[in-house]
């Protein structure tokens, strides 16, 4: 185990737990609670034999400003109800009403009902043109962009803000999911959602193999996968 590994020839402290309480991922990748990949699990029905935990919480680094009253302040904690925003230092006072005009632009945004685009083309309008839409500030840009949006740099303010919208959306219907955060997590390791395909496939009577080609599917008369 981990800790045999990296510090041999002691024990772990009781106060941990057993052994099997514990799981490190190699390749950790959180799943977005509305995201694509938990549709087809709950299509499949795979979902039946996974168990999820929630994480509590996501932050961002930021540097602010120590004041009269208080330090220094680098970790902040992305807000992810409407309290958490009215608490949240991420953003002052006059910045908050804004950004929760934003909010509610993307999630009533739809891509089919021009009336609910107040005028933003998503092909047409790039997503630096509708943050100046809503004033928001350099730092709120900063945040929406890169804890919000997932965008790994500032290529996509000059892009179609179509994608970036989207994923904004996805972000917070992901958080009024479960709540505390849009992420979710098998308890048991990403090494369970194969797991799971495996144990429906066996109910079915089928062999699950993993790392293998697929050659083609065979089809019964009505059309069906056989």
């Amino acid at each position: 185990n981990l800790w045999e590994k990296f510090r041999p020839g002691t024990q772990p402290p009781p106060e941990l737990g057993a052994n099997r309480d514990w799981n490190v991922d190699l390749i950790p990748k959180f799943i977005m609670a509305s995201g694509d990949l938990v549709k087809i699990l709950l299509k499949t029905k795979v979902s039946r034999y996974l168990e999820w935990k929630c994480c509590e919480g996501t932050y961002v680094y930021q540097y602010q400003e120590a004041g009269f009253f208080s330090d220094a302040k680098y970790i902040h904690k992305v807000p992810a109800t409407a309290q958490d925003g009215l608490k949240s230092p991420l953003m002052g006072i006059l910045e908050k009403p804004r950004f929760i005009n934003f909010a509610k632009f993307i999630m009533d945004w739809e891509d089919d009902k021009p009336a609910t685009q107040q005028g933003i083309n998503p092909r047409g309008h790039t997503m630096k043109q509708v943050y100046d839409k809503f004033g928001l500030q350099e730092a709120t840009v900063d945040f929406i962009g890169h804890a919000v949006a997932l965008q790994i740099n500032d290529e996509y303010l000059g892009k179609a803000c179509g994608p970036t919208i989207e994923k904004c959306k996805l972000y917070l219907n992901s958080v009024m999911t479960y709540g505390g955060s849009p992420f979710i997590y098998p308890i048991y390791g990403l090494g369970g959602l194969p797991e799971g395909f495996s144990r429906l496939s066996a109910i079915h009577q089928g062999t699950y193999m993993l790392n293998k080609p697929v050659d083609g599917f065979v089809y019964d008369d009505q059309g069906k996968v056989c």
